[in-house]
């Protein structure tokens, strides 16, 4: 049974703080800003697909599979980021809710999480704790598109029961993360579905920078054009400087699995003012997001290399996704590519 008495003060703290706090928007700047910046030096991370698809063999499963098949025999939240750090990179962005719904926390605003599954772990938290203990960045990953609580994404009336349902799930995750460290970076997928305005971009930046002021927001598509400013999807190569953000407020672009063009644009515009972007690059390892039996091909160290070269020129980042298995872990072939990945960049720990 869920508290009732938390999500009614939970939500009337966030009233209050709408009606009584300035809104916190991204500078308009030309150049990027010193949390920008810190982005672009962290320049390298893992992004960890794990979640109840891990379990049916799917990248996307429509919010229907029961919690109870989401059950790891094991979380080894260290192992995942000892691998990330021990292969030079920065930072770890974890999946804390896919398209599907199913949440890697005990959510008080849905059954359908790790308390109703094979496996109650805590995987947000048992996460941030190993980020802490290697002094990792930690960056979350959230689905705005959430199939099991709001599969009927065209009917507006719904929007605001279920934006609200959001905003409160993104303050149990900064509870929980900030408990041990700081998040370095939101990352926010499946804005897609629904026309750009619909989602309450300002009131998701409101939450998380009023709490961590430095955290990185991107929404993937992240740039329109500018006669449709909710075009879908542009690609990187196909942006120009001077195209509209499509989900303002944020501070990144993202295009997945997309490379950025060669002559890669930085300032775009929001009611004509300029808003410096960088592009962070998401790449699989192997051929699949999630942990998949059949998944048995992957990139060699020499496509990698170019990738890296690629991605991370430009002022730009790379994320690589190393699935963690149905036993928790991840896979012996993506630590052994990630070691001499590392020796052949020269990347110094």
């Amino acid at each position: 049974m869920k508290n009732l008495f938390l999500v009614f003060f939970t939500t009337s703290i966030l009233c209050s703080c709408s009606n009584t706090k300035k809104q916190i928007l991204p500078v308009s700047s030309e150049t990027p800003s010193e949390a920008q910046r810190k982005q672009i030096e962290r320049q390298y991370g893992m992004f960890i697909h794990f979640g109840i698809n891990t379990f049916h063999d799917m990248e996307w499963t429509d919010g229907t599979k029961p919690a109870s098949s989401y059950k790891p025999s094991d979380i080894d939240a260290d192992q995942w980021v000892k691998t990330a750090k021990d292969a030079g990179m920065k930072y770890v962005i974890l999946i804390t809710k896919h398209h599907d719904g199913f949440c890697l926390w005990d959510s008080e605003y849905t059954d359908y999480d790790v308390a109703s599954s094979g496996n109650s772990t805590n995987v947000v938290e048992a996460v941030a704790k190993a980020c802490k203990k290697y002094d990792v960045g930690l960056g979350l990953y959230y689905s705005l598109w959430d199939r099991n609580k709001n599969g009927d994404v065209k009917n507006t009336e719904l929007d605001r029961t279920y934006n609200s349902y959001m905003v409160k799930q993104l303050n149990e995750l900064l509870a929980i993360s900030q408990k041990h460290v700081n998040i370095v970076e939101f990352w926010f997928d499946g804005g897609w579905v629904k026309e750009n305005h619909r989602w309450p971009l300002g009131d998701i930046y409101q939450t998380i920078k009023s709490r961590e002021p430095e955290c990185q927001i991107g929404v993937n598509w992240s740039i329109g054009l500018p006669e449709d400013p909710d075009h879908h999807p542009v690609y990187p190569e196909d942006q120009k400087e001077g195209y509209p953000v499509r989900y303002f407020p944020s501070d990144f672009r993202l295009g997945d699995p997309y490379l950025p063009g060669k002559n890669d644009p930085k300032v775009f515009t929001h009611n004509g003012k300029p808003y410096y972007m960088p592009w962070e690059s998401t790449i699989c390892i192997s051929q699949r997001w999630f942990y998949n039996t059949n998944d048995t091909l992957f990139k060699s160290v020499d496509e990698l290399v170019d990738l890296y070269k690629v991605a991370t020129a430009q002022d730009n980042i790379l994320i690589l996704n190393c699935p963690p298995d149905r036993a928790g872990k991840i896979r012996t072939k993506d630590i052994e590519i990630l070691s001499e990945l590392r020796t052949r960049l020269d990347i110094k720990l």
